[in-house]
């Protein structure tokens, strides 16, 4: 474990309340040759796991395909911490960092809850409204099962 991570660590609550709020998490899946791929998503967090929506075809569906190995990090910046000495500047965050293994939701009584979900967090005034069988037909959801989930945060 880090140092700092010993001393600022988030309680759960803290986490929850972060993977809540924020609008733009970062999900790295892994290419086919190894390299790793990281794209910002909109997600919720909704019964302990993390649910992303996007199209059914593209490269993070293809690496979630190969290889569900993910991990997911979101943060938040509060500000700089000034110093006296450029090295000794530091930032006021909160973050959290995920492992866990990622799978496209087949279900689609399941998929229109969560993309429900999804609505209700970056567009509430469109809750409720049905979701046209082409949309939910070209629309993927990507659950992922936390595995390991750290958050940490330092205040200065």
């Amino acid at each position: 474990m880090q140092g700092r991570m010993k001393q600022h660590q988030l309680t759960a609550n803290e986490i929850a309340e972060l993977l809540s709020s924020e609008q733009v998490g970062r999900l790295a899946t892994l290419d086919p040759d190894g390299t790793p791929y990281v794209v910002p998503v909109h997600f919720v967090y909704h019964g302990g796991k993390i649910y992303i929506h996007g199209l059914i075809k593209g490269q993070k569906i293809a690496n979630i395909l190969a290889t569900p190995h993910v991990c997911f990090e979101v943060d938040r910046m509060y500000g700089l911490v000034m110093a006296e000495e450029p090295c000794d500047v530091n930032t006021a965050y909160r973050s959290v960092v995920i492992k866990g293994e990622a799978r496209l939701v087949e279900d689609t009584r399941r998929k229109i809850e969560v993309l429900g979900l999804v609505v209700a967090k970056y567009a509430p005034a469109l809750s409720g409204r049905e979701f046209p069988a082409r949309m939910l037909g070209a629309t993927s959801v990507i659950e992922i099962d936390v595995l390991e989930c750290t958050g940490k945060y330092f205040k200065g």
